[in-house]
């Protein structure tokens, strides 16, 4: 999805400040306060990343987002028309600031309406298309890898929301409460039953001999965009993949560990709870294999 001409609906009244949100196509940054999203959680969110003016991986966002409207079965939203305002706000973006890098976050409720959890029959899903600057991420994250810990905190199991982004995040929030070392870049977390699942904002890879792992993720955690995409690199350049329980203790022996997400693309880890990991060859081919990826992505 590229820069194009705005719809003519979306087109700016003369001298208005584009937008960098919109809720239900208005551009505005309130809800009510009877919206499910604010009062229960109930909803879902897709974090996607914008380079040279277009959307990565949108096929992929857009799949698990619909996916995660049917596993909590409310209406998914009208895909064409959320496709329209994400383009909007890029475009708002780029004409006004010359920006074609940044993210997009979309978030859709159950929608607004009813007191206490059983849902209305009728209510319609909110929609927010929000646009944020790319962060500053330091190069040497990705060159040199990052320190990590282990939180303390123990993910729940819950296979009825395992693997969609809902919008229940208080784990990864308090989990992220746990440091407040700047050089400590990510926290791992495991289940309760102690097995390694993911970090507070990424996914895990654990490079163990010839085979690389990334845990089973069937009870809790996100299964990333970009989770899926290094495994099937992985597998294209002939190299073993398992998903599978993998334990704590497997993880700080390990020969090499990485993390993903569709903003940070790949981090080696080079630091763990004192343990320290060299970036691997298989790691540095999976960064140039996602490198490509993305921009053909983009290019198509």
């Amino acid at each position: 999805m590229g820069i194009s001409e705005l719809p003519p609906h979306y087109q700016p009244v003369l001298g208005q400040v584009v937008t960098s949100m919109l809720v239900n196509g208005e551009t505005r940054n309130t809800l009510p306060v009877s919206d499910r999203g604010l009062q229960y959680g109930d909803g879902l969110f897709e974090t996607i990343a914008v380079r040279e003016g277009k959307t990565e991986f949108w096929d992929r966002h857009l799949a698990r987002l619909r996916e995660g409207c049917t596993r909590l079965g409310f209406d998914e939203p009208d895909l064409e028309e959320l496709r329209r305002e994400m383009q909007f706000l890029i475009n708002g973006q780029h004409t006004r600031e010359g920006v074609d890098q940044g993210i997009l976050k979309i978030i859709v409720t159950r929608g607004a309406g009813g007191r206490g959890y059983c849902v209305p029959e009728a209510i319609n899903p909110t929609r927010i298309v929000a646009f944020h600057p790319w962060p500053d991420i330091p190069e040497s994250h990705t060159r040199e890898g990052v320190k990590a810990r282990r939180c303390h905190l123990q993910l729940g199991r819950q296979s009825a929301l395992a693997g969609i982004k809902h919008l229940n995040r208080l784990e990864n929030v308090l989990a992220r409460t746990e440091w407040d070392d700047p050089e400590i870049v990510e926290g791992l977390l495991c289940s309760e039953g102690g097995y390694a699942i993911e970090g507070t904002m990424s996914n895990l890879f654990v490079e163990r001999g010839e085979t690389l792992v990334t845990p089973d993720l069937s009870h809790c955690g996100v299964a990333g965009i970009i989770r899926a995409i290094v495994m099937e690199e992985a597998r294209s350049q002939g190299l073993s993949v398992a998903v599978a329980d993998i334990r704590y203790e497997d993880v700080i022996t390990a020969k090499a560990l990485f993390l993903t997400n569709s903003i940070i693309g790949i981090w080696p880890v080079r630091e763990l709870e004192g343990k320290e990991f060299a970036i691997s060859s298989t790691i540095s081919t999976l960064m140039k294999r996602l490198k490509a990826r993305r921009r053909a992505d983009r290019e198509k």
